[in-house]
């Protein structure tokens, strides 16, 4: 009885091998859905994996500045045919993206840029084009604005692969910015004071005190504004006339030198090329220092004008101001 009981577990024991490896066996015959290799398989703009490329451009003459771009084959394998790809700037997608990410950057002029080729290969066997240049112009006929941000949108097509639609565009934001060292101050000799809200005429002395000091190249007499015989109040302006017309970029102030209250601090800024018309070119902060501080006005830069007023709409602790040299480049 005992011999029958044990061939009858091992017979169950078999069976239940036999069961398993069966229904184990069924899995490899199951039907998967369709998948062609070219559903994987794809071209797309590598330079667009980590969003948007930002470039700040030097506003230099005869520098080639450039970035780069071009086209990768993504999927199985390596092509086994040469892949044509195209390249195109689409500018009707800037307003789109400014929307989106509440930005308001600018169409990028067509003569401020030059794209090396529009039209490459993915040569069989490889898996990305050669490297792709936009070269910028920030300089001369046809330059880009300073400090003035653009974006380029670069779109790949291709006639013969699929286009990975989140890598089918790269966006280029660039901006081209002077260097303050790259300008020096003009010439001074035929500037004049032609207007000023007040002065302190007997305050501070016979030689102190007046407008006239903020141009006769002396770091220790300055211009104050009047607080003999009742104090002016702010705002606290100068008029410049250059002399002619130039070429505008900046302003160069040095502010007297000593630790008294009255430097300026907010300053605005119009030029004009008439002494008539003015255009307003907004404010900035100045720092309360002693140092000579250069300062472009970014929307005034390369503007034409024989005219400068400065408004110092507030200084630092205190109601009046004074400024001991005043430079414009």
């Amino acid at each position: 009885m005992m011999i029958i009981q044990r061939k009858y577990k091992a017979l169950l024991f078999l069976l239940g091998l036999v069961s398993s490896a069966a229904w184990f066996g069924c899995k490899d015959n199951v039907d998967l859905p369709d998948q062609p290799l070219e559903s994987y398989i794809n071209v797309y703009m590598p330079q667009g994996i980590n969003g948007p490329v930002t470039t700040n451009l030097k506003v230099k003459e005869n520098l080639i500045q450039t970035v780069v771009f071009g086209a990768d084959y993504g999927g199985y394998g390596y092509p086994d045919t040469d892949v044509p790809v195209s390249f195109a700037v689409d500018n009707s997608l800037v307003a789109t993206y400014n929307a989106a990410n509440k930005t308001s950057y600018q169409v990028l002029p067509a003569a401020s840029y030059s794209m090396s080729s529009t039209n490459s290969v993915i040569p069989q066997g490889k898996l990305g084009t050669e490297p792709l240049k936009i070269s910028f112009k920030t300089t001369g006929s046809g330059a880009m604005t300073a400090f003035t941000t653009y974006l380029l949108p670069v779109t790949l097509s291709s006639p013969t692969v699929k286009v990975r639609e989140s890598l089918k565009t790269v966006y280029y934001v660039v901006r081209a910015l002077p260097d303050l060292a790259d300008y020096q101050n003009f010439d001074r000799s035929k500037f004049s004071i032609v207007d000023f809200s007040s002065q302190e005429a007997n305050g501070e002395g016979p030689n102190n005190g007046r407008a006239v000091f903020v141009l006769d190249g002396a770091n220790t007499t300055f211009w104050h504004s009047q607080w003999q015989n009742g104090t002016a109040s702010p705002p606290h302006y100068l008029t410049i006339d250059m002399g002619e017309l130039k070429t505008f970029h900046g302003l160069s102030f040095l502010a007297r030198q000593s630790g008294d209250d009255g430097k300026p601090n907010e300053v605005n800024l119009k030029l004009s090329t008439d002494n008539v018309t003015w255009t307003d070119y907004g404010t900035l902060n100045l720092a309360n220092s002693q140092a000579l501080q250069s300062v472009f006005f970014p929307s005034a830069y390369s503007k034409q004008a024989r005219y400068f007023k400065i408004t110092i709409n507030s200084s630092y602790g205190s109601g009046v101001t004074h400024l001991a040299e005043l430079y414009a480049f």
